[in-house]
C-alpha cells in the first residue's frame, strides 16, 4: 500500500536538482567570463608595456640622430652637416614640454610647478600603428602577416586593435658623465682613462585608449632609462 505522503516527492527532488545544476552552470559561466576578461586585460597591459619600451627606443634614436646627424633615407648615410648637440632648452610652442600630460604626471620625481623646466625634446601622441603601417602595406615585409590572416576584414580588425596604442617620450640632459664603450678585449698596455660623455634621462610612456583623447588613457605604463652619449 502506497504512502500518500510520498506523492510529488520525485517532482520536488527534480526541481531542486535542476536549480542546483543551474546555479553550478551559472557559476561556471561567470568564472570562465572572469578568466577571459582577466586574460584580455593582461594581454593589453603587456602590449602597452611593449609600446612603452618602443617610446624609450624612439627617444634614444632621436638623441643619436641629433648628435651624429640624421640618416638620409635615399642613400642610407648620415647627414653629418645636420648634427647638433642635444641640450636642455626652453622648448618652443611646436615642441612644448606639457607638464599636464598623463605621461609627465606619472613620474613623481619630476617638478610640477617650475614653468622653466628644460628638456631636450618632448614628443607626444605618437601612434604605434604608424610604426607598423609599412609592414601592413609592403608586399614583401607583410608576407608573414598576410599569410596568417586570411581575409582583409581580419587584417582591418588587427589594425584597429593596434590603433588603440600610442606613446609619448621626453628626454632631459643630466650633465657630464664618463662614457664607457663596450668590447671583448683591451689592448695590452692601454690606460684606464675614459672619454667624457653626456648623460640623458629618458622618460617614455606606452598608453592604450583613444588617441583622439590622449589625456584619458585606459592603461598607461611609464618607463625611464639613462643613456650616455660620447662627445
Amino acid at each position: 500500500m502506497k504512502n500518500d505522503k510520498q506523492k510529488g516527492f520525485a517532482l520536488v527532488l527534480s526541481l531542486v536538482l535542476l536549480l542546483a545544476m543551474s546555479l553550478m552552470g551559472g557559476a561556471l559561466i561567470v568564472i570562465a567570463s572572469s578568466d577571459h576578461q582577466s586574460n584580455n586585460s593582461s594581454d593589453e597591459y603587456q602590449q602597452t608595456f611593449y609600446v612603452a619600451e618602443t617610446a624609450l627606443l624612439q627617444a634614444q634614436k632621436s638623441l643619436i640622430n641629433k648628435m651624429l646627424g640624421p640618416i638620409n633615407v635615399g642613400t642610407g648615410n648620415r647627414d653629418y652637416d645636420g648634427r647638433i648637440f642635444p641640450q636642455n632648452q626652453l622648448l618652443t610652442e611646436d615642441n612644448l614640454l606639457d607638464q599636464s600630460t598623463p605621461c609627465y604626471r606619472s613620474f613623481r620625481n619630476l617638478s610640477r610647478n617650475d614653468d622653466s623646466f628644460r628638456a631636450v625634446e618632448h614628443v607626444r601622441e605618437q601612434s604605434f600603428l604608424d610604426l607598423l603601417f609599412p609592414i601592413f602595406n609592403d608586399g614583401n615585409a607583410g608576407l608573414a602577416i598576410n599569410s596568417s590572416i586570411d581575409d582583409q576584414d581580419a587584417l582591418d580588425r588587427e589594425q584597429e586593435s593596434i590603433r588603440r596604442y600610442y606613446y609619448e617620450f621626453f628626454s632631459v640632459s643630466s650633465g657630464t658623465s664618463e662614457y664607457k664603450g663596450t668590447g671583448v678585449s683591451l689592448k695590452k698596455g692601454s690606460g684606464t682613462a675614459q672619454r667624457k660623455g653626456t648623460a640623458y634621462k629618458i622618460y617614455g610612456c606606452g598608453m592604450m585608449g583613444d588617441i583622439n583623447d590622449p589625456n584619458n588613457p585606459e592603461i598607461i605604463v611609464p618607463l625611464e632609462t639613462l643613456i650616455v652619449l660620447s662627445h
